[in-house]
């Protein structure tokens, strides 16, 4: 296994009117354990369901009804954490989180604060071939997710929908080790593909199964050095959070704009005020929403309803043995495996499900060839399509199938894309359709020096503008390959142009 050498990136630096800061990032990703029922209840956790439909006793905090943990939600939650090869602690208690909002039943949330399941972890951020942050994460805990509230159905009064209340989140909090907006959504985009690698989050931003908190803040060039060196949060200037982000795009605009905001107050003598804030895409601005409560402030206190959660050490090595080949380990694989750059790699790993259909077609094939095929053929009429690889009209074993009538020189490079056009919009087994079509390569010598010579014989001027300068030598290919439907073999036209010029 190949070991990929990375160089950490230069933090981004704004220059303010006064001087040169830099910004400070921590993130708390909030995602959704993919699993069927809720964390302390057997309610459904399905996506779009009937208001208030999958809503059992204990998430509507009907008077004697106790919590019963999921155990397959605590093993995703052992999952991830090994996953980003971090610690899991064996000894893990819920707590109760005080606080009151209209669409969480119970009046406090069941969290994890004194003692999470997961530790001290790290991921590697990659930013481009060669570039990549490690990030440190500082735990994954478990908790419950509230309801939602509806403002738009009616003008004088706001609807409550419990389906999402009491849906296992696993909250993912690094430590301030993110430096500009780029590694932020970079951050994201990783945490999102491991997630999906392991199976324990689909990543869906879109349904809000997967959110982030992002914690912003600015402090002088070099004084993020001095934190590292001492751990002393001081140098780091005062945070302020942008709640509930689920979009990359929105997250960069929303960073970038509250650093100049908080330099722009600094610089100008003010103090920054510890707040959560919302960002508002459509004026790109973010707004006070209130005061960042402090742990106090939610009166935390262990759950009474709960007993501690001890898990033994034999069921985490279990876990940790069943774990699947993770993003890096599969784009180091890949570059050693298949000899492609670390680039075709990165984007044949970023999704497990593309990363699958690569391997079944390069399966006993030339992996470069394949990746290019995969890359620029598949992925890009994918792309222009707005299809995901799910719902690719061409399966791997039809690419590999138009791959090895290359490889036998059945047909050419050429003639395979025209074959790829028509398996991607009728399908059927592409060798049948070659055969069926007449699309096979020429490859009778014979028969391509006749038209070579028929070419040479109509064209005296241009064979003499050839022979004073070879490079124009391709335009008598293009000429054969044009007289033959593109069926000529190309390396066999190319030696025989050659060869009759030189006569």
């Amino acid at each position: 296994m190949l070991d990929l050498a990375y160089t950490e990136p230069k933090p981004k630096v704004i220059s303010g009117a006064k001087g040169d800061w830099e910004l400070v990032i921590g993130m708390e990703v909030h995602a959704q354990v993919a699993s069927k029922a809720k964390l302390f209840s057997g309610a459904s956790t399905e996506f779009g369901a009937e208001p208030n439909s999958n809503v059992s006793f204990v998430d509507a905090a009907m008077p004697g009804m106790l919590p019963v943990i999921n155990e397959f939600c605590v093993e995703q939650a052992v999952r991830t954490g090994l996953g980003i090869k971090a610690a899991i602690n064996l000894y893990s208690a819920f707590d109760r989180k005080n606080y009151f909002y209209p669409d969480l039943p119970q009046g406090y949330q069941i969290s994890q604060l004194y003692h999470p399941i997961v530790g001290e972890g790290e991921i590697l951020v990659d930013m481009e071939p060669g570039v990549a942050r490690n990030v440190r994460v500082e735990r994954i805990h478990l908790e419950q997710d509230a309801g939602k509230s509806v403002h738009d159905m009616d003008p004088n009064m706001s609807f409550v929908d419990l389906n999402r209340t009491g849906v296992a989140l696993m909250e993912i909090v690094s430590m301030p080790d993110i430096r500009g907006p780029e590694e932020a959504a970079a951050y994201l985009t990783k945490m999102r593909q491991i997630l999906r690698y392991l199976g324990t989050c689909d990543g869906n931003m879109q349904n809000g199964n997967m959110r982030a908190d992002v914690n912003v803040s600015v402090c002088p060039a070099g004084q993020y050095e001095k934190y590292r060196e001492t751990g002393d949060f001081s140098h780091l200037g005062t945070r302020c959070e942008l709640k509930n982000m689920n979009s990359m795009r929105f997250i960069q605009a929303a960073i970038d704009y509250e650093a100049r905001r908080q330099i722009a107050i600094l610089e100008d003598g003010g103090t920054i005020d510890q707040e959560t804030r919302l960002y508002d895409a459509d004026k790109n601005e973010t707004r006070s929403m209130r005061s960042k409560e402090e742990a106090q402030d939610y009166r935390y206190f262990p759950c009474p309803d709960l007993l501690p959660l001890v898990i033994e050490q034999s069921w985490v090595d279990e876990i940790k043995a069943s774990l699947p080949e993770l993003p890096d380990a599969k784009k180091a694989r890949f570059v050693t495996e298949f000899g492609m750059t670390e680039y075709d790699a990165s984007v044949l790993t970023a999704d497990v499900r593309d990363a699958a259909y690569f391997e079944e077609v390069a399966q006993g094939r030339d992996g470069k060839q394949a990746a290019n095929w995969v890359i620029n053929e598949l992925f890009g009429r994918l792309n222009k399509a707005e299809l995901t690889i799910k719902d690719s009209p061409i399966s791997a074993d039809q690419l590999g199938g138009i791959l090895d009538l290359i490889a036998k020189d059945e047909i050419s490079g050429k003639i395979g894309k025209d074959l790829f056009e028509i398996v991607w919009n009728e399908g059927g087994d592409p060798a049948k359709i070659v055969e069926e079509r007449g699309m096979k390569q020429v490859t009778d010598t014979g028969a391509i020096e006749t038209a070579v010579d028929q070419i040479i014989a109509d064209n005296p001027a241009q064979v003499e503008k050839a022979k004073q300068n070879p490079k124009l030598a391709g335009w008598f290919v293009g000429q054969v390959m044009k007289a033959t439907g593109g069926k000529a073999n190309p390396k066999a036209v190319n030696e025989i142009v050659a060869k009759k010029l030189q006569d």
